[in-house]
């Protein structure tokens, strides 16, 4: 996403109170950030912050952390953020997703959001900077994160996360969509999956099918097994009607997993 920088970046980043300027000092205590003991769920690279508003509005026993490298667009989305309910809690942090590490401890993050990230379609030694590749997935699974949900557009990033996801023993994928909106009725996913991304909703306007699974981690002790018999409760993230068999038509098939 290229967004010009705003007159007002530097005073919104500076001055809004949603934002963590410290993250690395709340590692392991993040309850204490927010005063409460919900479970927390992280957005990777949030654009403007249109998902992670509304699933804080509608989950307000959840806590909610967007991570995003663009200063400009962090500030767009924290500015946003400002307008959720008091009941809502919401965090930004204006940073990389190789520093996980240094601010999560394992346990921090019960639930991973990655929502249309950047494909690398060009070169094939790019395929490492992808945020589902095997290296991304491992730094995932260090900090036992019990479930990643992982949408996009791209059918060639999708197909090559579940090849990452089949390869990492370690993740159990399950409610694979190949095609969203149409798998759901009217047309309308449950849970916090129908709350769109900026990106998303021109997607769809446009027709084009979009792509969603979600994994569930197998080590570490998390607590992947119980998540997944409770995906029909809040604040426990909803789950999709699968459909292995759909495909794009103009597109082809899709690989078999």
């Amino acid at each position: 996403m290229r967004v010009r920088r705003k007159p007002w970046t530097a005073g919104e980043l500076a001055a809004n109170p949603k934002i963590v300027r410290d993250p690395e000092q709340w590692k392991g205590r993040w309850h204490g950030y927010f005063k409460n003991e919900n479970p927390i769920q992280l957005e990777i690279g949030c654009g403007k912050g249109q998902f992670i508003a509304a699933a804080a509005d509608a989950y307000p026993q959840t806590n909610f952390i967007a991570l995003e490298r663009n200063p400009a667009i962090l500030a767009a989305a924290a500015r946003k953020g400002l307008q959720a309910s008091e009941n809502a809690h919401l965090a930004y942090i204006n940073s990389d997703v190789k520093n996980l590490p240094a601010y999560f401890a394992p346990g921090d993050i019960q639930a991973l959001y990655i929502q249309f990230c950047d494909p690398w379609p060009n070169k094939k030694k790019w395929a490492k900077r992808r945020l589902t590749h095997a290296r991304f997935l491992e730094l995932y699974r260090q900090l036992a994160i019990d479930v990643i949900f992982f949408k996009t557009d791209d059918r060639k990033l999708f197909e090559f996360s579940l090849e990452q996801f089949s390869e990492q023993a370690r993740w159990l994928m399950k409610n694979i969509s190949l095609d969203l909106y149409a798998d759901t009725n009217a047309g309308q996913p449950a849970g916090d999956a129908r709350f769109m991304t900026e990106y998303e909703e021109k997607f769809v306007s446009l027709g084009t099918p979009i792509y969603r699974l979600e994994a569930y981690g197998k080590a570490l002790g998390g607590l992947s097994d119980e998540r997944a018999k409770c995906q029909d409760q809040k604040p426990c993230p909803a789950s999709v009607v699968s459909s292995p068999e759909k495909q794009n038509p103009e597109s082809g098939k899709l690989k078999q997993f």
